[in-house]
């Protein structure tokens, strides 16, 4: 089953008979995008598990929420629709928008990176028909390219990692009256990520990661995940596979050495697990970069 049919904001869009479906495509890295033209609609949304970013590429001027009525959209106008939120839509008139799908964990993993935060103290705040015209100009760009071309769709999901970590510096509060109950201390945190980017090169067991901390491997697993937003696995899988888009994009190491680098087996388990997660072998990924 593909990642757009578990995403509730797509499905509300799939399902109205108004609203045509111009483009879609799974990023990787938990992303999806899509290009939709509706007219004459209303759609609701009801807490979707995944976060949002739209903007408007024509029309709009009748577009509003309902709650909202005299506030209507435009060209460029830009939406942040948060995992959880609520909204109800009216679009009188044609409009064509695209739409950035983010799942919670690859939220989660750029607040880590970006902000060195644990992302449960953090909410993506709601947004609606707001004006940033670097993020519109990276919409815009998206939505221009050939997401069934490899390479395209390789540059299309750099284009969405810098949507999001746009969004992550513009667009991201500290969630109010939040007190934080189990999870990692800040310095017990900051040890794992030194220690894990340190030794990416190396089998890194759940066993040694917890004594780090001097947890038992189970309560480990549950405190990480706590404060990383996802299990510890996943999360140094994601750094492996972001040190070698490093190295492919700056580097002209044989794609071997780059898989020892980055603590995969072979060069073939490398490519397997690269490819699961970006849709692209990474000879591919750094043929489009032009590594």
């Amino acid at each position: 089953m593909s990642q757009l049919e578990h995403l509730q904001v797509f499905q509300s869009m799939h399902s109205s008979p108004n609203a045509r479906l111009l483009r879609s495509a799974e990023l990787g890295d938990g992303l999806a995008a899509a290009v939709w033209s509706n007219q004459h609609d209303t759609r609701d949304y009801q807490a979707p598990s995944h976060h949002t970013l739209s903007c408007y590429l024509a029309g709009g001027t009748g577009t509003f929420r309902r709650e909202s009525p005299h506030s209507k959209g435009a060209p460029d106008k830009l939406c942040i629709l948060p995992a959880g939120h609520q909204s109800a839509w009216v679009i009188n008139g044609a409009i064509q928008l695209a739409h950035l799908y983010i799942s919670q964990e690859q939220f989660a993993l750029a607040a880590v990176n970006l902000l060195d935060r644990e992302p449960r103290e953090l909410e993506l705040r709601e947004g609606t028909f707001l004006d940033d015209p670097q993020q519109a100009q990276r919409f815009r760009r998206l939505s221009a390219l050939d997401w069934s071309e490899p390479a395209e769709r390789l540059l299309s999901s750099s284009l969405a990692h810098g949507l999001i970590s746009h969004a992550l510096l513009s667009q991201v509060g500290r969630r109010e009256g939040l007190r934080l109950t189990g999870g990692l201390a800040p310095t017990q945190r900051r040890r794992l990520r030194e220690f894990i980017h340190a030794n990416l090169d190396q089998p890194l067991s759940l066993g040694q990661l917890a004594s780090l901390c001097a947890l038992s491997e189970y309560h480990f697993a549950r405190m990480f995940q706590l404060s990383f937003g996802l299990p510890p696995h996943r999360y140094v899988l994601a750094q492996r596979l972001l040190r070698a888009q490093q190295l492919l994009q700056g580097s002209a190491l044989p794609l071997g050495e780059i898989a020892l680098a980055c603590g995969f087996a072979s060069a073939s388990h490398f490519s397997n697990r690269f490819r699961q997660a970006l849709g692209a072998t990474p000879g591919q990924y750094r043929q489009a970069f032009g590594g």
